[in-house]
């Protein structure tokens, strides 16, 4: 039985600009709003017989909001970003410029002193590959943009550079079905534009 894997990524907690490594904001009003917008088109994946949600405040309120009841998992955390903690990539970047450099263009690197970016497609990788089969073939999973740019990559066998280019907006979904290490691709649902502030 092939699994069917949902990622709804959670509702902003800041503008573009503002995010940061490891952010642990709550959903500020503007994502509040983004999920009562949409929050409609994505209550159906609440069917699903697996719920689940990084451990963010965002990605467990945005769960929540939509009334998944999601369980946390800590292998949907964020990468660990080290002293860059809290940092946006900006300050990251005026504080330690070869350093981001580096960790931009080497996925095994680790200036920050956390996990590298293969680490981090590892992890979430390997939570995706050991989903149980037996207890549904539907799963939806709340999670920070990143946590779904680093599963997409390992379920597509891309590249880690793959993973900068991979854009996912607040409260879009992405789909992935199969089974242990044989992953398709299908996109679905609906998508926020963010405001701009």
């Amino acid at each position: 039985m092939a699994l069917r894997v949902t990622f709804v990524a959670a509702a902003r907690s800041s503008a573009l600009l503002a995010e940061r490594f490891e952010d642990d904001r709550p959903l500020d009003q503007a994502g509040w709003e983004e999920v009562l917008r949409v929050g409609g088109e994505l209550l159906p994946l609440a069917a699903a017989e697996l719920r689940y949600c990084s451990p963010t405040p965002r990605s467990r309120a945005t769960g929540d909001a939509l009334g998944y009841a999601p369980l946390v998992q800590l292998a949907l955390r964020d990468c660990d970003m080290g002293r860059w903690r809290g940092l946006t990539l900006g300050e990251a970047m005026a504080r330690e410029p070869s350093a981001v450099d580096a960790w931009l263009a080497d996925p095994r690197a680790t200036p920050h002193g956390g996990e590298s970016l293969l680490e981090f497609v590892s992890r979430v990788g390997g939570w995706l590959d050991t989903r149980p089969v037996e207890d549904g073939g539907r799963i939806v999973a709340v999670a920070e943009p990143s946590v779904i740019r680093a599963a997409l990559v390992y379920a597509l066998k891309a590249p880690p550079s793959t993973y900068w280019n991979i854009d996912v907006r607040p409260l879009s979904t992405t789909t992935v079905t199969g089974l242990g290490g044989r992953w398709n691709l299908r996109f679905e649902g609906a998508s926020v534009q963010p405001s701009r502030t």
